[in-house]
């Protein structure tokens, strides 16, 4: 074999030889995922008052529809206006006295009669049944009488405000009452309290009061009356609560803000960095650092506290909870913890 020859089978040799080698075969790379980095703040219990905010209507302590018993009596005068403070027995409206001046004649005949049966009767001139008959005749007219009497003078029956008159002097009354009288010394607020204080609240007990139309000022209510029952389909409980009003600042128809202490409580609490909202829903969650994962938690918040929330479930003592990159994770991930 010549030599030229030689020099051009070796590059040839040597490439068969390199492609043997490398079997044909694609290198594979390593793609390295890099863990997302959170912080997290480590929580725990400590004694939160269980202070709750209700809302109400003020409301009069007493109100009195103020009306004759009988319909189609004309109202002959009336004699106090709206805004007018009332006492209790004060005439406010005088009606018309026709029909009480023929029950006072019809009354007086039968009083003639009654007392001529009367004497009859005691010397056995009238039967017992026809002295029983005339005197259930007189008492009936007595009593007619004395409810017409009654209904000829509208009376206060409290001593309060006129928030109503329906009628002017010449009207005759049909349905709705002449007046409307309320008591406002005290006035009253009705708040449904959730059934898990049923056992905490006492008749006695003092709350703070807040009105819309005074800002921040606090009023002083108090515990006057607890409903016995829950109401089954809101699992509430009516309370009933009276503030003095001795100035009469407070009037029927505010909106009122009651803040009731329920004592303490040790719960969790956590910062607002790690509550996260579910999207579509009203609930709320936080991530829980556990054994190099975040795990989703599903919690119930109680009160709020500045830049801190109560949590009544949902997150143990002592837990790490991500307070940054809750956007980059899911639940279950691999975290690295960063300072």
């Amino acid at each position: 074999m010549n030599t030229s020859r030689l020099l051009t089978i070796l590059p040839i040799t040597a490439f068969a030889i390199l492609a043997s080698c490398s079997g044909g075969k694609k290198q594979e790379t390593v793609e390295v995922v890099e863990k997302p980095q959170v912080r997290v703040e480590t929580v725990h219990t400590q004694d939160v008052d269980q202070i709750q905010e209700f809302t109400a209507t003020v409301e009069a302590n007493i109100t009195n529809n103020i009306a004759p018993q009988t319909a189609g009596i004309r109202i002959k005068k009336v004699l106090v206006e709206v805004g007018d403070r009332v006492r209790q027995g004060q005439k406010l409206a005088e009606m018309d006295n026709a029909n009480l001046v023929q029950a006072k004649i019809q009354l007086d005949n039968l009083e003639v009669e009654f007392n001529r049966i009367d004497e009859l009767y005691k010397i056995g001139g009238a039967s017992k049944s026809d002295w029983d008959a005339r005197k259930t005749s007189l008492d009936v007219a007595r009593t007619s009488y004395d409810n017409l009497i009654e209904n000829t003078q509208l009376l206060s029956p409290i001593s309060g405000i006129v928030t109503a008159r329906n009628y002017d002097s010449g009207d005759v009354y049909d349905s709705n009452p002449v007046y409307v009288v309320e008591q406002i010394q005290p006035v009253k607020l009705i708040v449904h309290v959730s059934e898990s204080y049923f056992t905490r609240i006492k008749k006695g007990d003092n709350v703070n009061v807040r009105l819309d139309v005074y800002g921040d000022e606090v009023f002083q209510g108090k515990i006057h009356l607890i409903h016995p029952t829950i109401d089954a389909s809101t699992r509430t409980f009516s309370v009933e609560i009276y503030i003095p009003n001795t100035n009469e600042r407070i009037r029927p128809g505010m909106f009122a803000r009651v803040t009731m202490n329920f004592g303490t409580e040790n719960r969790v609490v956590i910062p607002d960095q790690a509550i996260v909202k579910q999207t579509g829903s009203g609930e709320r969650f936080v991530y829980v650092y556990e054994n190099g994962h975040v795990v989703f938690h599903l919690v119930e918040l109680g009160r709020r506290m500045g830049n801190r929330c109560e949590v009544i479930s949902g997150v143990s003592d002592g837990a790490q909870v991500l307070v940054t990159g809750h956007n980059r994770i899911t639940n279950g991930m691999e975290v690295e913890i960063v300072k």
